[in-house]
């Protein structure tokens, strides 16, 4: 395919595709492990991809009022954690002229959400309230299929359709040719009485019987909802103001011993990692007292991150309330630093807007105060920038800071919580050392159960052919025997 069509390509996705090999098991896995259905597939989103021009996508080439519109955008999650990606169909208007942009603009979303996200996918929600046959255009709907079923592999956890006027019942019935069985089974119709099944009323609008006062607005680009900024130690309330100096020195102490055991454990890391390729993937953490630390890394051009993905709580019945995260300087200028997350009355966060000088590491305290429990629905949004050398960095400077640093030159990195439900071990214990491989995240269950369906589909249908070839067979034989018998039948007569 490469030789023949390189031309037809992006290199950086020809790049990409040969160091990425996260990206190559979401082609094979939406492929169902077959190579040549999954070339196929690569063929094929990579010339759209560059048709598109999909890496080079971004504000200031898209007509400006097709963000004003509010059609399309990211916000909040659905009940297993996973982002909606919102079509407001009231707003679409089916226009010739303009449906390229609008394509543009789909492509756009899901290549921003792939890009900051690491292909983590979403859930896709169509509002159709207040929308009648003005609003139908199949093709744009098709383009849209096309993106989850043929250029984003592995992408779609589910369509949620809030509300489908019955007269758009045999539109959908042709959209559900296009889908093909594996999406098909993605679809969920819902109305207002039974759409939290799948999203809880925090995220919904009003009209559709949640909570979420959320009202779309441009600029800014809508984004992950991260609030303001939590202040130096975090939300204050009157649980929090006993907290006397001896907890506050335990917690700096905690973070100093944390951050040692990472550097023994990092060592003892590099030596496992030669056992098995299955290890080194895997989230591995630290646990002195009630801190939780994973030790992949998250390796930015500012900042390396630990853990790389998420922080692990516990529930309620668990009573793990603090996560540590790690923050190491790797360039040769001061950074700055400042943490965002979408449930600021959740979490204290020490310190949440500081620097760090050269080549040194920083830890930063995340804990759950009050009666609250961490949720699969909660981020953090880490962001961070090279300072000048005759900078300060005092609070003053700080502020005065972030409000005049371009944001071409902020480095942001995203992470999710996991919650840990039992507090059973679930992981395995590594002699002499202090830290546990957790158990699979929801995701990575989905995809062994996913892969798992796969290969019984295959062995199903390698079934059927033995089948139909025994079939064959004696088909065959019976056949034989008779023009055998025939045969001896017209000689024994000719003799007689």
């Amino acid at each position: 395919y490469f030789l023949d069509k390189s031309d037809k390509y992006d290199s950086r996705d020809v790049e990409r595709l040969q160091q990425d090999d996260k990206w190559v098991e979401n082609y094979l896995i939406w492929r169902h492990d077959v190579v040549d259905d999954t070339l196929k597939m690569i063929d094929e989103s990579f010339q759209w991809r560059k048709e598109y021009t999909v890496n080079d996508l971004s504000e200031s080439v898209l007509p400006k009022w097709l963000f004003e519109i509010g059609a399309l955008f990211l916000h909040g999650y659905d009940k297993e954690g996973y982002k909606l990606f919102w079509f407001k169909v009231k707003h679409h208007t089916r226009d010739p002229k303009q449906q390229l942009d609008k394509k543009k603009l789909v492509a756009f979303w899901l290549e921003h959400y792939a890009k900051r996200d690491h292909g983590k996918p979403l859930t896709v929600v169509f509002d159709m309230a207040e929308t009648g046959i003005s609003h139908i255009d199949l093709d744009f709907v098709r383009f849209i299929v096309n993106c989850f079923t043929d250029y984003y592999p592995n992408f779609l956890t589910k369509i949620v359709i809030f509300e489908m006027p019955w007269i758009m019942n045999a539109a959908f019935k042709i959209v559900k040719g296009w889908l093909g069985p594996d999406a098909i089974s993605m679809l969920k119709f819902t109305n207002k009485s039974d759409v939290q099944e799948y999203i809880s009323g925090e995220y919904l609008p009003p009209h559709m019987g949640g909570t979420d006062s959320f009202k779309y607005s441009y600029p800014p680009l809508v984004d992950d909802d991260f609030q303001t900024p939590l202040c130096e130690n975090g939300p204050i309330t009157s649980e929090d103001e006993h907290e006397s100096k001896e907890e506050i020195d335990a917690d700096t102490k905690e973070a100093g011993e944390l951050n040692e055991a990472q550097n023994l454990n990092q060592k003892k890391m590099n030596s496992i990692e030669q056992i098995s390729k299955s290890e080194e993937t895997d989230k591995t953490e630290v646990k002195p007292k009630n801190a939780k630390k994973a030790l992949t890394t998250f390796k930015g051009p500012l900042l390396h991150i630990s853990p790389a993905e998420e922080l692990y709580f516990g529930s309620k019945e668990t009573g793990e309330k603090k996560c540590l995260i790690v923050l190491t300087n790797v360039t040769k200028n001061v950074v700055a630093f400042k943490v965002r997350t979408t449930a600021p009355e959740k979490y204290r966060v020490k310190p949440s807007n500081s620097s760090c000088e050269p080549g040194t590491s920083l830890d930063i305290i995340v804990s759950l105060h009050g009666g609250f429990a961490a949720s699969l629905q909660d981020r953090f949004l880490i962001m961070a920038a090279e300072m000048d050398q005759s900078s300060g960095a005092g609070v003053p400077e700080l502020t005065q800071f972030w409000k005049e640093v371009p944001r071409t030159k902020v480095m942001e990195h995203r992470l999710r919580c996991h919650v840990i439900e039992s507090s059973k071990p679930s992981s395995l214990t590594l002699k002499d050392n202090a830290f546990n491989i957790p158990a699979k995240t929801n995701e990575d269950l989905h995809i062994q159960l996913t892969h798992l369906l796969q290969i019984n589909k295959r062995l199903e249908e390698q079934m059927n052919r033995c089948l139909w070839f025994q079939q064959l067979s004696v088909v065959l034989s019976l056949l034989s025997v008779t023009v055998a018998a025939f045969c001896f039948y017209l000689t024994y007569a000719q003799r007689s």
